[in-house]
């Protein structure tokens, strides 16, 4: 798998609201940092995702506009990242810009570190 097919795996498994999907593609050691605080290590990342996934219903999820570095087993990923559903059987939205950072391990990409947050004004 390559960084870029990493991401297209990432905002699928995103969309699906599944976290047995997303749970490969993140290291051990993960660190995500939101809106609402910054969640280190997989099984709290976990709690912070699978919330979400109970917030959002029926969420739409995409990664667009990406830029990339890619060095020898390290890739950054620069993106805009967009969102929609249902809060409280409400339509609501969202988008912001992220960065994740991917490393290579034993021929592997997982994503080590997000950082999501607003759009520049």
């Amino acid at each position: 798998m390559t960084p870029a097919n990493l991401m297209k795996a990432y905002e699928e498994a995103l969309a699906s609201q599944n976290w047995a999907n997303v749970a490969p593609l993140l290291h051990p050691n993960v660190c995500v940092t939101f809106s609402s605080g910054t969640f280190k290590g997989k099984e709290n990342v976990r709690q912070v995702f699978e919330k979400n996934f109970e917030l959002i219903k029926d969420e739409k999820y995409s990664i667009s506009n990406m830029h990339w570095v890619i060095e020898q087993g390290m890739a950054i990923c620069l993106y805009i990242f967009s969102w929609s559903g249902l809060m409280n059987g409400q339509p609501a939205s969202g988008q912001g810009r992220g960065t994740s950072v991917l490393i290579e391990a034993d021929g592997v990409w997982q994503i080590i570190a997000e950082h999501l947050g607003p759009n520049a004004s």
